[in-house]
Formats: structure tokens, C-alpha cells, sequence
């Protein structure tokens, strides 16, 4: 998980921030572009009243002519503002020019492509899916077709790598790459031209009904998409029947603002505060909820966990400190910091801490920092160590930032929200070679190459949810993949099989139907013994 994602608004004044450092970002380009002849040392050697761009400048003019070696000029300019950014707070960043369109993407919910979701497999490029709608799929793009050829090109069997085949398929919307496939029962190549088109970057990874009145709901993250998307699933499970929902944002790393605002005004009254924000040049804003939720007095459960960061912990907030439904899971990551992106005129971008959120009562869940961002960053890791994730009781609150709800409920600041309902990690399912084999990869690309052999078979069972409902992993299954882990230098006895058959089978299940029915046969598959669903499902229930 990448918990390190900035999460900016759409839209946010910066002010005084934002002049200051795009002053002295200009001020370190004018010392690259402006540079003088001067005497060996001469830089450092007259005396003169200089403000601190002037400095900068003199330093890099000084390292440009006197360095013992010839420098790269853009590489230092671009580590002097990464070092600049970098010592403020841990999410405040500098994007390269290079890396701004995939930093971004994920946010802005789109990129331009041939639309296909894939696997490399035995050096070969294999379809998983095409993307519903996207251009591969309109022109009979299939899953399970190896791409062997691209511009004519071979690309199978040459070690190619994932950075390769984005570019290799991704490219402006209209333009046309023209692909060589095969496909299992056709013995000749296929040839396919697609044209290039804007494809979707989807935020909500899952919605069915879990129980006959029970909805989930599953975002990932917060992009410019989400709330489109939360009201597109919504209306479908309110036709099904929903009355009470179950919003899953465990892992879920933030994002925009604008976005968690949205999704939180479809669960709370009119009037209501969701969250507020506030910095040094930024007064405070607060964000209240409108007359427009469709969600506002039915049960509602959300899901969270120590991957759940920024805009995630803002709903979680806003429904806990309103007293609107109940937090289930682990203490959440704890990110309060705000940022805002600039972009500069070469392409590349800054993104600053302008302005910290706060819940409705007041509480800022930001956690402590200091000029050590590995220990930030590990800070997770600490609390498994620390045997948190296990215990309610090893979780280390600050006594001090105590908060209460309008109903009188006690929660806490400065460090992640606190579920009301302490879920642990779940171990019981997990052992050495189960470990082993998910970190190798192998059932991901078991499944597929099973579900290869086996599509029309598994395609005859019409839905997601008769496959659900009726196929089951076999002891002949079972043997199969074993056989296939021994192949792969990861054999186990009889005694490490009977400790993983039962804890493999659904996982088995879920991946070979997410490579024939997508995702509706994957997270309903996986959540059926999951202990936070079956925690909020008896909540709900009563």
C-alpha cells in the first residue's frame, strides 16, 4: 500500500505559501539560467548582505563553475528542490516533469490507452480483461489473448517489463497501435488496429448486497471520479433492496478533499459539519453538509484500518464525531496535512502543506513528525511489533487530545482515527507457505492459466453469482496447484497442506473468477470470512 500519496483539493487558495516557494523555485532556475563568469571563489568570498535566494543561487553557481567534476545543472536544481520540499513534512513533494501525468492519473480517474488490464505470464503479455467500453473491448479484444506483436514488433518471449508495455499501448486518444495476438483455439495470429481512447480509472472497487437489506461498498481511493461512481453503485443496491450500508475504506490512502466531502454529505443531516481545514495563509473553511444526502438516517457501517489515511479518515471523522454510524476495524493512519499542487512552467509540479483538517469536534488525527520520514513511514510496521494490530490494548493514545461527540462519546486526537469497534488483524488464515506463495505470485498466475484451460467451462455458469454459488475448489484443484508450486521450487509436505487447503480454497476461488467474471466474483468471494464484514454484518443486524 502507498501511504505516502499527497492528497490536494481540486481547488484551494494557497496564498503566502505558495508565492514564497514558487519565488525561491524561480530564484533556483534564474541561478541556473543566469549565471555569470566569476573568479575562482570569488562566489563565496564577497562580502555582501544576501537574502536567502541569493544564497541559494551563489551556491549553485558556485558548485557549477569550481565542482571538481562537470555536473548535471537541471539534476542539481531539481534535488535542491526535492531536499527543500522534503524537509518540511513527510507529504509535502517535488513531482518531475517526467513523472507528472502517472502521479497524477490516479487522481484526475483516466489515462489514454488501448484499455486492457494484464498480466505478464511466462514472459508473454496476457489479457486479464478489457476494460467494460474501452476501445480494445469494442473491437473483440478478449481475456486470455497473448499479445505477441505490437507496431510489428515482437513482444513475447523478449523479458519485456510492465513500464515497457504502458509504452508500448498507452499514447494520445486517437492515435492507433496495431497488435499481433493469439488466441487458444485459432491457430493463426490475429491482427487488431485500436484506436487509442481516454480509459477509466475506477475508485470503487466493489458493490453487492452482502445480506438481503446489507449493501457494501468498496472505494480505494478518492479521485475526481469517486463520488460519480459512489451514486452510480448506490442507486443499484437501493433497487436491490439496501437499508443499511457497509463503506469499506480500509486501504484506502486518501485523496482529494472535494471528493471525501461529497461521499460524507450523502450520510449526514443538512447543516452538519464534515470537517474544517485551516493554515497559516489559509483562514479557516468549513465544509457542512447540504440537503442533498440520499443516505442521512439509515444504518451505515465504515470499514477502516492503519491503511486508511487523509481523505478515508475525514468520512471516518465525520460519520464518528456526529454520531452517525459506527467505525469498525484498527486505528487509521493518522494524515491531517492538506496539500496543494503548483504546477511550474516546465512540466513538473510541487505539492505543499498548506493548511491541516480537523474533524467536527475539533481533533486533528495527524501524527506526530519529525525530520526522521523513514520512521514516519514505518510507524505502521511499529504497530504490529508493538502487538497493536493485535490488541485493542496496546494501541498508545495521547490522553491529553480527548474530544467528545454530541452524544457524549469519548474520542482522540493526534494520531489516526480510533474504531469504535477494535477488529484484529486477521492470522488465523495465514501461514509460512501461504505467505510464500502469495508473495511469488502463484496464485494469481495459477488461476489464470487455470481459468485459461478452463473458460468455456467457467463461462457456462452465466454470473458472477452462480459461479459464487456453485463451483468450489476441489481436492483435484488443490492437487493441480501444489503440483504447479513444486514446479516452481515452492513444494510442501503433507502436514503444511492440511494447514493451508482450507485458508487456500477461497483465495483460489476469488482469482479464478475475477479472470472470468471481473471483479463481481472476487471481493464477494474474499469477504465471506472476512472478520470486519462479519463484524459490521452483525452490528447491522441488530
Amino acid at each position: 500500500m502507498d501511504f505516502h500519496e499527497p492528497t490536494p483539493p481540486k481547488k484551494h487558495n494557497v496564498f503566502l505559501p505558495i508565492i514564497l516557494s514558487l519565488v525561491l523555485v524561480l530564484g533556483v532556475w534564474l541561478g541556473y539560467f543566469l549565471t555569470k563568469q566569476i573568479n575562482s571563489g570569488s562566489a563565496f568570498s564577497q562580502s555582501r548582505q544576501a537574502s536567502t535566494n541569493d544564497k541559494i543561487n551563489s551556491l549553485l553557481e558556485y558548485i557549477e563553475y569550481q565542482y571538481v567534476d562537470t555536473i548535471n545543472k537541471k539534476d542539481l536544481v531539481e534535488k535542491t528542490v526535492t531536499s527543500m520540499l522534503q524537509s518540511l513534512d513527510p507529504h509535502s513533494a517535488y513531482i518531475p516533469a517526467i513523472d507528472f501525468e502517472s502521479v497524477n492519473e490516479p487522481l484526475e480517474g483516466n489515462f489514454d490507452g488501448i484499455g486492457v488490464e494484464f498480466n505478464i505470464i511466462k514472459d508473454t503479455i496476457r489479457v486479464i480483461n478489457p476494460i467494460e467500453g474501452g476501445p480494445s473491448e469494442k473491437i473483440g479484444i478478449r481475456a486470455g489473448d497473448r499479445l505477441i506483436k505490437v507496431e510489428g514488433k515482437n513482444v513475447a518471449g523478449v523479458k519485456i517489463t510492465n513500464k515497457e508495455v504502458f509504452e508500448k499501448l498507452r499514447g494520445k486518444s486517437g492515435t492507433v497501435v496495431a497488435v499481433t495476438i493469439l488466441r487458444s483455439g485459432i491457430q493463426k495470429p490475429l491482427q487488431f488496429k485500436i484506436t487509442r481512447d481516454a480509459i477509466p480509472l475506477y475508485s470503487l472497487d466493489a458493490s453487492y448486497m452482502v445480506k438481503p437489506d446489507i449493501g457494501y461498498i468498496k472505494i480505494s481511493k478518492f479521485s475526481a471520479t469517486t463520488y460519480q461512481e459512489y451514486l452510480k453503485a448506490f442507486n443499484a443496491l437501493s433497487k436491490q433492496g439496501m437499508k443499511k450500508l457497509i463503506l469499506d475504506l480500509r486501504g484506502n490512502p486518501g485523496g482529494y478533499l472535494n471528493a471525501a466531502v461529497d461521499i460524507s454529505d450523502e450520510f449526514l443531516t443538512n447543516g452538519l459539519q464534515i470537517v474544517y481545514t485551516q493554515g497559516k495563509a489559509n483562514p479557516k473553511k468549513v465544509y457542512k453538509a447540504t440537503e442533498h444526502g440520499s443516505f442521512e438516517n439509515n444504518p451505515l457501517v465504515v470499514l477502516i484500518d492503519e491503511g486508511s489515511a487523509s481523505a478515508s479518515e475525514i468520512v471516518a471523522g465525520a460519520v464518528q464525531d456526529n454520531d452517525r454510524g459506527t467505525i469498525i476495524g484498527r486505528r487509521s493512519f493518522g494524515k491531517g496535512l492538506v496539500q496543494d499542487q503548483l504546477q511550474l512552467p516546465d512540466g513538473s509540479a510541487i505539492r505543499l502543506t498548506i493548511a491541516r483538517y480537523y474533524t467536527p469536534t475539533g481533533r486533528c488525527i495527524q501524527k506526530p513528525y519529525s525530520d526522521d520520514k523513514d520512521q514516519y513511514y514505518s510507524e505502521e510496521y511499529d504497530r504490529y511489533t508493538n502487538g497493536e494490530l493485535l490488541n485493542e490494548d496496546s494501541i498508545k493514545l495521547d490522553k491529553t487530545k480527548q474530544y467528545k461527540t454530541p452524544e457524549g462519546k469519548i474520542v482522540y486526537g493526534g494520531g489516526g482515527i480510533m474504531p469504535d469497534v477494535f477488529v484484529p488483524i486477521d492470522t488465523a488464515r495465514s501461514n509460512a507457505f501461504l505467505n510464500k506463495i502469495f508473495y511469488s505470485g502463484s496464485i494469481n498466475t495459477f488461476a489464470f492459466e487455470y481459468a485459461d484451460k478452463n473458460r468455456v467451462k467457467l463461462k457456462a455458469y452465466g454470473s458472477a453469482k452462480n459461479y459464487i454459488d456453485k463451483f468450489e475448489i476441489s481436492q483435484a484443484i488443490l492437487e493441480e496447484f501444489y503440483t504447479y508450486c513444486a514446479d516452481k521450487d515452492l513444494p510442501l509436505n503433507l502436514k503444511m497442506k492440511a494447514m493451508t487447503s482450507e485458508a487456500l480454497k477461497p483465495y483460489l476461488k476469488a482469482f479464478i473468477g475475477r479472470d472470468v467474471f471481473d471483479k463481481d466474483a472476487y471481493y464477494p468471494i474474499l469477504n465471506q470470512k472476512d472478520k470486519c464484514i462479519l463484524k459490521a454484518t452483525e452490528v447491522l443486524s441488530k
